[in-house]
């Protein structure tokens, strides 16, 4: 079962613009409304400080408010992104004013090469990696049924799971105890998206990517937990939302949680981040 995280009384509710968007630009520059990666209200302890992070997808979307969320708890920053060279400086840009380091490094994390250099980087700059984020994401609407293609199926299930599979492999033997890995699902894992076909099978095998990894790496002390973040706007996802979609900033919280801090004794979770509850 999920476990729901909310920020009612830490966030003022924020009305946004709705939005249509059929299929989205990868780059958050280019959304309208422009979505907010930060959460301004969001108090800070320093959680993090000491410790060095890898979050794939950083450069825009829930990965660029994970990324600014961490670095204000002072944590160094390194992003794996594709080719949203402009989107990722924007990023780093933001980080740098948590006086924290960051690294870019574009990347294809569904290849294996890829993977261990950017692990490999991570360690020459920051001399320790002790956070993994897998957030790399795509979705692909559907509205006939029969309309579903090998050829649709292919591209999501390698950004969806490979990517996860082969980055997570390749940080194992940097983290230390007490480490953390965070994979990024899907609410369609428990409640099917009428038009997500795709979309429920690739989010029900990180739920059991992240369990059964989770118990393995316990004797280790490596806690491996995952995040819904329900419905929101971004610039890879399909973003039909209400004026009371969550900003990117109010999904954060539950990343620094499970990163360190109060999250330190929960392994094997699934929470979900949602600004308010649903409406029943």
């Amino acid at each position: 079962m999920a476990h729901a995280v909310t920020n009612r009384g830490q966030f003022a509710r924020r009305q946004l613009p709705s939005q249509d968007q059929d299929r989205p630009s990868r780059l958050q520059t280019r959304t309208s409304p422009s979505l907010r990666a930060d959460a301004r209200t969001a108090r800070t302890t320093g959680r993090l400080r000491g410790k060095a992070a890898l979050i794939v997808g950083g450069d825009d979307g829930i990965g660029r408010a994970i990324a600014i969320a961490f670095a204000r708890e002072g944590a160094d920053i390194a992003i794996i992104y594709l080719n949203e060279h402009r989107e990722a400086e924007n990023t780093r840009q933001a980080i740098l004013k948590a006086n924290v380091r960051c690294i870019l490094v574009a990347g294809d994390v569904t290849r294996e090469t890829s993977c261990r250099t950017t692990v490999k980087r991570v360690i020459a700059a920051f001399g320790r990696l002790d956070i993994l984020v897998n957030n790399a994401a795509e979705q692909q609407p559907q509205v006939d049924h029969g309309e579903i293609a090998r050829m649709q199926r292919v591209p999501i299930e390698r950004t969806n799971l490979l990517g996860m599979f082969r980055l997570t492999q390749a940080a194992l033997p940097h983290l230390p105890a007490g480490g953390a890995i965070i994979n990024t699902t899907a609410v369609t894992a428990w409640h099917d998206g009428a038009h997500l076909i795709d979309d429920p099978e690739t989010a029900q095998t990180i739920v059991a990517f992240t369990r059964s990894v989770a118990g393995t790496l316990g004797a280790r002390r490596i806690r491996v937990n995952a995040v819904t973040p329900g419905p929101a706007a971004t610039p890879t996802a399909p973003a039909r939302s209400r004026s009371d979609t969550p900003v990117l900033g109010e999904i954060t919280p539950a990343y620094v949680f499970l990163a360190g801090g109060s999250g330190s004794f929960l392994t094997g979770q699934v929470l979900r981040a949602a600004a308010a509850e649903p409406a029943a």
